[in-house]
């Protein structure tokens, strides 16, 4: 597989296309004799693309996000032009000019300078904030009603109730401005197909009527356990202002990688290990469905930077606060230990956060075994892994034999998201 010196794969450049038809056209292009003009220096690549039309697409790549801009008409981002420029220079392709300056063309374009803010009106705002509060604890009110409905009749009644129940609540609670608490009850149905549904339909009732009890004593909450409660509710912060709260300086280890695509949005889950401070963090990023998302670092590369951290429990939530530096990649996963161990810091988490859904977990030394999918270490304890998780990909690195594993635990099963194989840290 080819790697060029950023550390970028022939398989990573291509997962940048929007969709399988984007990855094939760039193959080709990037194999075509097309192109000309080409060139690179530390954050760039560009050149000139000959397709169907009469003048050539003028292309440029910012290898820092990355980030792609193309000349041509295509609607989809990056375009199969940017992703084949990519190509080129990571298999290693010749014509490049290393280390020369970008024609006029071939540079990003110019940021506009920021209009001044208009300062908000203290008495507007006071004035929203008290109608929103007013919604959320209405919509809460409502909820925990609906959920005394729903015990006294009991839970078994739920798998009767039809789908139209469940979504009328999740709108009202949309109304209230709690769109992640709407999510929640959106999905719960899903849980009433599994094994153990009661065991998770009544987890997830206790997290609902924990966030109404918490909402209501929210003014005696510390800082952490209200930034908590807001993003389970669907309350986001501004940047700015994020940006004027804690922060953090450290070499942080980029140990796995998640991504999710409902059609409409994209998501993408970056897990941090600070390997100065010993801290766990959390980049959280959103972009239209169609939309590129922002890599800062590709896993298994140490990035040095200051972060800002959101208000809540460890793992924290953070915010890049401006330049990164990425250095060299690491040859170790830290902080991997058995599973029973693994098990203990989620407990301790759990117990930070009970709203927590999604932790991460280092495994040292596991092998996988097959049927159902488990991870066993050499305590012999064992975890299941996501049934949405394709095994094929470990299975193959690792040849069947033990190695360190990162991922998410969620809700019991583990979806692995890297693993260290010869001294380097693989994406799954």
């Amino acid at each position: 597989m080819a790697r060029a010196a950023t550390g970028w794969t022939t398989e990573q450049v291509l997962e940048l296309a929007p969709d399988a038809a984007g990855a094939r056209a760039a193959r080709s292009l990037a194999r075509a004799s097309t192109w000309t003009d080409v060139g690179n220096n530390e954050s760039l690549l560009w050149g000139k693309c000959h397709g169907s039309s009469k003048d050539p697409y003028s292309v440029t790549v910012d290898l820092t996000e990355p980030a792609f801009q193309c000349s041509c008409p295509s609607r989809k981002s990056p375009c199969k032009h940017g992703v084949a420029l990519l190509l080129r220079w990571v298999d290693g392709e010749r014509g490049y000019h290393a280390g020369s300056s970008p024609p006029a063309w071939g540079r990003p374009p110019a940021r506009p300078a920021s209009s001044p803010k208009v300062p908000a009106d203290p008495e507007s705002s006071a004035k929203r904030l008290a109608e929103r509060l007013r919604l959320m604890t209405g919509g809460l009110d409502e909820l925990e009603r609906w959920l005394f409905d729903l015990v006294r009749t009991g839970t078994a009644a739920a798998r009767r109730r039809p789908l139209s129940a469940w979504d009328a609540m999740a709108a009202r609670l949309v109304d209230a401005q709690l769109p992640g608490l709407a999510d929640r009850v959106r999905a719960a149905p899903a849980l009433l197909a599994r094994e153990d549904w009661t065991e998770a339909l009544l987890a997830e009732l206790g997290r609902w009527y924990l966030a109404v009890r918490a909402w209501r004593r929210r003014e005696d909450l510390d800082e952490d356990t209200v930034g908590d409660l807001r993003t389970y509710l669907g309350w986001p912060r501004r940047t700015e202002e994020v940006l004027t709260g804690r922060r953090v300086s450290d070499r942080w280890l980029v140990v796995g990688r998640r991504l999710d695509d409902d059609g409409r949005l994209a998501s993408q889950r970056t897990w941090l290990q600070g390997l100065d401070t010993g801290r766990t963090a959390l980049l959280l990023d959103f972009a239209a469905a169609g939309a590129s998302l922002r890599r800062p670092g590709l896993v298994g590369s140490i990035l040095e930077a200051e972060v800002a951290v959101y208000p809540g429990a460890a793992p924290s939530r953070v915010l890049l606060t401006g330049d990164e530096r990425v250095t060299e990649p690491a040859t170790a996963l830290p902080g991997a230990g058995p599973i029973g161990q693994a098990f203990g810091t989620v407990a301790a988490w759990l117990a930070g956060n009970p709203w927590s859904d999604r932790l991460p977990m280092t495994l040292a030394s596991v092998t996988m075994l097959d049927a159902p999918a488990t991870l066993v270490d050499a305590e012999g304890s064992g975890i299941p892994l996501s049934l949405r998780f394709e095994p094929w990909t470990l299975l193959a690195l690792t040849g069947g034999r033990p190695a360190d594993v990162f991922g998410e635990w969620e809700r019991g099963v583990l979806h692995p998201l890297s693993v260290l194989v010869d001294g380097r840290i693989e994406d799954l």
